[in-house]
């Protein structure tokens, strides 16, 4: 997971963040800028549907 730092309002002191997943395979999921529970929740999701692919 990539943390983008050089987004606006995304990052350390901020509530939101915007991230990269990028899984073994070489597939990149770029999502965009939110509140920081979303992100995780994203993130958690992202992983769920790898487990069961």
């Amino acid at each position: 997971v990539l943390n983008s730092l050089n987004d606006t309002g995304a990052g350390f002191g901020h509530d939101t963040n915007k991230v990269t997943i990028f899984e073994k395979s070489g597939q990149e999921f770029e999502f965009e800028r939110k509140p920081k529970q979303q992100v995780a929740k994203d993130i958690v999701d992202r992983i769920v549907n790898m487990m069961h692919a």
